[in-house]
């Protein structure tokens, strides 16, 4: 059963085929969605579009959600392109290298300034400028991590841009909520890409996961698409303003197992 056939979604930040957003847009795509993808630069461009060509009928969409011209341009293009937009995926974040290490007091103000814009900001410019582009019922969803809530160590500033993400999921869900359009957080177990490698110590937190979380197993990009296929899909009609686990249930964890060492 395909439970978004006739749907038409955007999905933001795919970089690569190990990329969280491939992982959802695969998913979503599996379901019987109609695609878009976005893409920032020329340097991702290549990557973007071969899987635009894997997944049949896929537009590929340049765009810079730190330009509000570029905004503009993609409202302009998504009529031609997709149509009115069912489906939202923000998988957007970036943090300069030096601010994912050290103390967060050390972070600097340009640094702070560039994490908050494009891995928050952006979820609400997008928003603004597509809020004439969604169909009433449509769904937004945005990709976060349990770094929004407790202490990750070296996740620091992109920590605390997560944090700034949930809080607009919850106030984008009441300013959006009268036209029947939900938003909602996925917050996601740690996963091998080429974003996740730049945090300080990531390979023990993917060593560390399996031995805590109740199903004793890391998570995939798969998982990840599942939970925003029923995101996407009406089975979800009443859900709205939350932050969903997909984790294995490692934050749920209160201490590790004794038996841990």
């Amino acid at each position: 059963m395909k439970l978004l056939e006739g749907k038409r979604a955007m999905v933001t930040g795919v970089a690569n085929r190990w990329s969280i957003a491939t992982g959802v847009a695969r998913a979503l795509h599996g379901h019987g969605a109609r695609l878009a993808l976005t893409y920032q630069g020329e340097r991702v461009r290549d990557e973007v579009e071969k899987l635009a060509a894997e997944l049949g009928g896929t537009s590929t969409i340049e765009c810079d959600v730190s330009s509000d011209a570029s905004l503009s341009a993609l409202a302009e293009t998504i009529p031609e392109r997709l149509g009115s937009i069912d489906i939202l995926v923000h998988s957007i974040a970036f943090a300069n290298k030096e601010d994912l290490a050290g103390k967060v007091y050390d972070t600097s103000r340009s640094g702070f300034a560039l994490a908050l814009d494009v891995s928050a900001f952006s979820l609400v410019a997008l928003v603004s400028a597509l809020r004439d582009r969604f169909a009433d019922r449509a769904s937004v969803i945005a990709l976060t991590y349990l770094g929004a809530t407790r202490i990750v160590p070296n996740y620091n500033l992109m920590g605390i841009a997560k944090a700034a993400l949930e809080s607009e999921i919850r106030y984008l869900a009441y300013d959006l909520g009268d036209r029947g359009i939900r938003v909602n957080g996925i917050s996601a177990g740690p996963i091998k890409t080429a974003s996740a490698r730049q945090v300080g110590g990531f390979t023990k937190i993917l060593d560390l996961v399996p031995k805590v979380a109740p199903l004793h197993r890391n998570v995939s990009t798969e998982d990840v698409g599942n939970m925003a296929v029923f995101l996407a899909s009406d089975l979800s009609s009443a859900v709205t303003g939350d932050v969903h686990f997909v984790d294995a249930g490692f934050h749920s964890m209160g201490m590790f197992p004794p038996d841990l060492g």
